[in-house]
């Protein structure tokens, strides 16, 4: 697929102009940029949805490209099934079915009783049924499962069409692209490597631009200054080098400077107690499907806890306990004490579709400032509602605009700023990756990592899970749940062996017996089984942390780092900082729980 000399206008300034782009035989492409670059539109054009204004798109003859919809039409399809084979043979329909078992979806499912991610799970077995040669995926991994993830990354590892990849989710863009194609302000660049080394690559691409922006700075100011000077001295002034002057400036004034990132930031309340709860042997089920299963977990104060599992596992239902929002069938919940709660759901229904921006912020009772429609409330301190939508990169024209109107990505940064306005020390983050940027993925793990209240994730981004868990509960099945010090990388590296196959979590065996049998050793220890667990599990995370702390050690050895790259130097400081903070808390908690067990002994 060739595209040339391609551009495209919506209105302002071009998405595209004079796009040339290659798409050869087996390449594995991923498609980078900021929510609202045109990473989508430039699919959309690869894929002839989308008309260009000028520029031509050629197609080899033969080659058939696939598009994965996020908003598919089902008009006149009776179940997902039916629009997912609505292309293919009768002797094809069974890759449909593999798809929909891969990837946890009914076939046999009405559309109008399918969620939004069903029915993106069926439009993407339908793209995979039908094996174009070129497939276009426009953020695949949204509303599946770490499980699902993992049999579609087996898929395009084994597929030999070319494809290219939208996609917030490093490890998944890790493991299967070979180049990338990055759209930034309106250019698109390709780089013959896969997402591995992007950033790096991204951050030399603008230290170069700011070193050019500044000699032209520096040159226009001079040429400026003999213009003025020029005409006292000689009366005369050189036409061709004030034509020269005015060119200079024209070129500066067509750059289009950076979308700087959000100014997204985080107030810790007052602290918590040191417990923020403990549950006991806690069942839960909806009729005769068993959710929990004698479940014993402590969440201490400053945890960063991670929950994993299959969609329907029983993630949210467990966040809703902890909160308080619903009651277990049988056990305990014991809540801490001085809690502030601030919950991002996934399903975003905090926000009123149909409201503006403005009317989202402002109405909100924890927002509002009495006898001023113009203000919020943030962190304490009152606020210009536009102000506020600015530092989360809307602009003063989307204010007005109904929330429906807004892309994923903008949704999600808008409920950030709502939660993010009022001071909190305990974060429930049910799927805050959805949608959001790779830019917005930094600074939320940034500010994440900064906060010293206690964090509630869930998530099916690897790379997120390993930046920010420093405990990750993995629901196995039948309502088992087990604890893993670190992340998901240290979850794989604790778990059993697996079988030549990965099993899916439901058949997996546990790592521990499940906590009824531990009485005897509970009063032998002197320690609760979560407790005899930490101490089991603190050598890895210590080591895990000392390991960290050497290789930003050694990154911060470099003389020369902080002049060639200062947000990285001041990044890697902060980061430092926090890894230091962490590995003493877990020295402290593991001498605390051996001296315990010791004296039980």
């Amino acid at each position: 697929m060739q595209l040339s000399s391609v551009a495209l206008t919506f209105g302002g300034n071009p998405v595209f102009d004079g796009l040339d782009l290659v798409l050869q035989p087996g390449d594995r492409v991923a498609l980078v940029g900021r929510n609202g670059s045109g990473k989508s539109t430039l699919m959309k054009v690869i894929a002839g949805l989308t008309e260009p204004d000028q520029g031509t798109r050629s197609l080899a003859p033969g080659i058939s490209v696939g598009y994965m919809e996020q908003d598919p039409d089902f008009s006149g399809f009776a179940t997902l099934g039916d629009y997912a084979t609505q292309s293919l043979d009768p002797a094809e329909q069974y890759r449909v079915e593999m798809a929909a078992e891969g990837l946890d979806f009914d076939p046999a499912l009405a559309p109008e009783r399918a969620s939004g991610g069903e029915r993106r799970r069926a439009a993407l077995a339908k793209l995979l049924a039908e094996a174009p040669e070129l497939m276009l995926l426009d953020e695949p991994t949204n509303h599946l499962d770490i499980n699902a993830i993992a049999w579609l990354e087996a898929r395009l590892r084994e597929t030999r069409a070319a494809f290219v990849l939208i996609s917030h989710d490093r490890a998944f863009l890790r493991a299967l692209t070979r180049a990338t194609l990055w759209v930034d302000r309106g250019q698109v660049r390709r780089r013959e490597a896969g997402f591995e080394g992007f950033e790096d690559w991204r951050e030399r691409i603008w230290a170069e631009e700011d070193e050019a922006r500044h000699k032209l700075d520096r040159k226009i100011k001079a040429e400026a200054r003999w213009a003025v000077e020029g005409i006292s001295a000689r009366r005369k002034r050189n036409q061709g080098r004030v034509r020269a002057l005015a060119a200079l400036r024209a070129e500066r004034a067509r750059q289009i400077r950076r979308q700087g990132t959000a100014a997204m930031a985080l107030q810790s309340a007052a602290p918590s107690g040191k417990l923020v709860a403990d549950l006991e042997h806690v069942d839960k089920a909806y009729g005769d499907r068993v959710i929990l299963r004698d479940v014993s977990q402590r969440i201490l104060r400053g945890e960063r806890l991670a929950l994993v599992g299959p969609n329907g596992a029983g993630k949210t239902t467990l966040l809703r306990l902890i909160t308080g929002e619903e009651a277990p069938d049988r056990g305990t919940i014991r809540r801490g004490t001085n809690l502030e709660l601030a919950v991002f759901d996934q399903s975003r229904a905090q926000l009123d579709p149909d409201a503006s921006l403005w009317e989202n912020l402002t109405g909100d009772p924890l927002m509002r400032v009495p006898g001023q429609a113009d203000q919020v409330m943030v962190r304490g301190s009152p606020k210009h509602v536009v102000g506020y939508l600015k530092e989360f990169l809307f602009d003063e024209a989307q204010a007005r605009a109904p929330v429906r109107s807004l892309s994923g990505g903008e949704k999600a940064r808008l409920l950030l700023a709502r939660i993010m306005a009022q001071p909190a020390n305990l974060l429930v983050l049910d799927e805050p990756t959805n949608d959001l940027d790779v830019e917005t993925l930094d600074l939320l793990q940034d500010i994440l990592s900064e906060f010293d209240g206690t964090v509630l994730l869930v998530s099916h981004d690897r790379d997120f899970i390993d930046r920010i868990a420093t405990t990750t509960l993995v629901f196995e099945g039948a309502g088992r749940v087990t604890a893993y010090a670190g992340g998901w990388s240290d979850y794989l590296a604790q778990r059993p062996a697996p079988a030549a196959q990965a099993p899916r979590p439901e058949r997996a065996k546990p790592r521990t017996a499940e906590p009824q049998p531990k009485p005897k050793a509970r009063a032998k220890s002197g320690l609760s089984f979560t407790e005899a667990h930490r101490l089991e599990t603190l050598p890895d995370e210590i080591a895990r942390l000392e390991a960290e702390i050497a290789k930003l050690s050694e990154l911060l050895s470099d003389a020369d780092l902080f002049t060639r790259a200062p947000a990285k130097f001041h990044k890697a400081t902060e980061a430092l900082g926090a890894r230091q903070a962490a590995l003493e808390a877990a020295e402290e908690e593991w001498l605390t729980l051996a001296e315990k067990a010791e004296l039980a002994g």
